[in-house]
């Protein structure tokens, strides 16, 4: 490894939901820099429409899609599928601006790939002001530290989701039975602190980290990948089961809490990062653009759903992840274990993402017969520095709220319209297309700040956790 490595402009921008663990970097990076033209047809390691397609399902699933529920209490029963929606379709459109951007500086430069880093540093060169262009080098170290902290933060949501729910798995096993319809409040036997359950995940998760190599862990990809899709499909089989009666429900909540849905809706969203690879894999990229609607339209209804029928049947109870509050017998308990095991696994794909950017900027700069024990250091300095941040921030909702305003919202909605701008401005664009980036981009910062300060703010405030369990929720 070397620093030559990331100075390299085909150097690949890896998802920040899915780092297709079919092949390693430096693999795709040869068997694309041989080629000269932008077309990629009919090659042996590409990718068919179907496989892009699961892909991008894949990527948009995880700990997000189970905080929406709380993300719609937040909103209201009514605003929130409408802004959800809404949200779904401005993040399409700006992961739909990013290709164009990226196909603009491809035929341009007769690049056959150009990242999510590369299109913005080349935007900026093209942009009208001399400033932005003598400076156009800083857009790629902007969309590498978000990408680094949308990373490390979604590890730092998954120390906290592990820690929450085999906590409260264990904590109710004396009581758990096998009656999964029975109306029966119980008291939980408490164990150890939440905190201390992500101590003791912390040396397995460091082992798992010094996995290196891709085709390995795609293994533990297909493990997390069956166990997720087995969990969500008993939670849907439970919430669509005897839904009160939601006339109780407010149609709007208050604006207080509308900060606090913006960052985990786009938390969910935020599946931005695989965009550009996944196009770059396909036998045939010009059927990309469909395959995105397709399967954000897929993605989209999945979030309303899954959020309105959570919020529906467990109303003002329902927790930062629906797993807390399925029913406390074995097979619900058995879900819960289940998509923890999926998100452990999911883990280290996370994580390969910053380690790509961070390790060898260490790795170069010592003498080769240290490289590997810098390597695992540094690794394992990343997973605690994760744990460490998920110590101080134990609230689950409050964590996916946090990173997805700070992070999330300016790769997904801020950066992408402010690139159309620099990139066809100088070529004349619209005045409406002007307006219409503009105020994308005004959103997403809106979104940043309000959204920032409104979860820093829940933070600092006392929380009572619930003691009580039944059977029909996991809090009474």
């Amino acid at each position: 490894m070397s620093t030559q490595r990331l100075r390299n402009e085909e150097y690949r921008d890896y998802s920040s939901t899915d780092v297709s663990p079919e092949e390693s970097p430096s693999e795709t990076l040869n068997n694309f820099s041989s080629s000269g033209s932008y077309q990629r047809f009919g090659e042996s390691n590409s990718t068919t429409w179907f496989q892009t397609l699961i892909h991008l399902l894949k990527g948009n699933i995880g700990t997000g899609l189970l905080g929406l529920p709380l993300a719609v209490k937040n909103a209201g029963i009514l605003m929130g599928p409408l802004s959800l929606l809404v949200m779904g379709l401005v993040a399409v459109h700006c992961m739909g601006i990013l290709v164009k951007c990226a196909h603009h500086f491809c035929h341009r430069l007769n690049k056959p790939f150009v990242d999510y880093g590369d299109t913005v540093m080349y935007g900026l060169e093209a942009s009208p002001s001399s400033w932005l262009r003598n400076h156009a080098h800083w857009g790629r170290h902007i969309v590498d530290f978000f990408l680094i902290v949308t990373q490390l933060g979604f590890c730092c949501v998954y120390f906290v989701f592990l820690a929450d729910n085999f906590k409260q798995v264990i904590e109710a096993a004396n009581v758990t039975t096998n009656n999964c319809h029975s109306n029966e409040t119980v008291i939980l036997t408490p164990t150890m602190d939440s905190r201390l359950y992500m101590l003791t995940f912390l040396p397995f998760l460091v082992l798992l980290v010094f996995i290196r190599n891709l085709r390995v862990l795609s293994i533990f990809s297909l493990l997390a990948n069956i166990s997720m899709l087995v969990s969500l499909v008993m939670i849907y089989q439970f919430i669509v089961q005897e839904i009160p009666d939601p006339t109780h429900l407010p149609l709007v909540a208050s604006w207080k809490t509308y900060p606090l849905f913006f960052g985990t809706a786009i938390f969910a969203f935020e599946g931005i990062g695989m965009v550009l690879p996944l196009e770059n894999k396909m036998k045939d990229p010009r059927k990309f653009s469909l395959i995105l609607y397709v399967g954000m339209a897929i993605v989209t209804a999945l979030y309303i759903s899954l959020g309105s029928l959570g919020y529906l049947q467990f109303g003002a109870n329902i927790q930062g992840s629906i797993t807390l509050n399925l029913p406390n017998c074995w097979l619900y308990q058995s879900v819960k274990l289940l998509y923890s095991i999926g998100i452990f696994f999911t883990y280290a794909l996370q994580f390969y993402v910053p380690a790509e950017i961070i390790v060898p900027f260490f790795v170069a700069r010592v003498p080769e017969h240290c490289e590997l024990l810098i390597d695992l250091s540094v690794r394992t300095m990343l997973v605690c520095l994760t744990c460490i941040l998920a110590i101080l921030i134990p609230r689950l909702d409050l964590v996916i709220s946090l990173v997805g305003s700070v992070s999330s919202s300016a790769l997904a909605l801020i950066i992408p319209p402010l690139l159309e701008i620099a990139t066809y401005y100088s070529e004349g664009m619209s005045p409406l297309t002007i307006i219409k980036d503009a105020l994308i981009s005004i959103l997403g910062f809106v979104g940043f700040v309000v959204g920032t300060c409104v979860a820093i703010y829940e933070l600092i405030q006392p929380s009572n956790a619930p003691i009580f369990i039944n059977s029909t929720s996991a809090f009474a």
